[in-house]
């Protein structure tokens, strides 16, 4: 994986990616770093009456997390509020809020999974069901037949 370049950005120098909002630090590493695939997948169960989800890391924001100084603290995305039609309200926190440095995949998927996964899940320390598993993508069927019947097991490893 390749380091990012940040000489010269819309035609200014730039010497900090933190300088530059996030949607910029995002497009420069996708010109510039090659993605990465992930390895891991993370499969939750949101709604016990529906089937479970499968979380899979984008390659680009995969190679962005690896590559450190071009996301902004999993925290402000907790911080965004929303107005009444579902807008951001303080979107400017995304982009004023210094990034962090690099992490390793699998700090990686736990920012991935404070981020996208709903938090009553993540938050929730104990419980007699699994509502989330980080796997390998081996351990996922190669199919997607009866996708929509996949449930968690409930079985615990000693």
């Amino acid at each position: 994986m390749g380091k990012l370049v940040t000489n010269q950005f819309n035609g200014k120098t730039v010497t900090v990616l933190a300088e530059l909002p996030l949607w910029q630090r995002l497009e420069l590493a996708h010109h510039q770093l090659e993605p990465v695939q992930s390895n891991y997948r993370i499969v939750f169960e949101s709604d016990l009456d529906h089937p479970a989800a499968v979380l899979i890391p984008d390659p680009n924001w995969l190679a962005c997390a690896l590559q450190g100084g071009i996301l902004p603290p999993v925290h402000v995305y907790h911080d965004l509020e929303y107005g009444e039609n579902g807008r951001v309200l303080n979107g400017h926190i995304l982009h004023e809020t210094p990034p962090i440095a690099a992490m390793s995949e699998e700090e990686a998927i736990e920012y991935l999974i404070q981020k996208d996964v709903p938090a009553h899940i993540w938050k929730q320390a104990q419980g007699n069901s699994v509502r989330l598993l980080i796997c390998r993508k081996t351990q996922l069927p190669a199919t997607r037949n009866w996708r929509n019947a996949w449930n968690l097991i409930q079985e615990k490893a000693a």
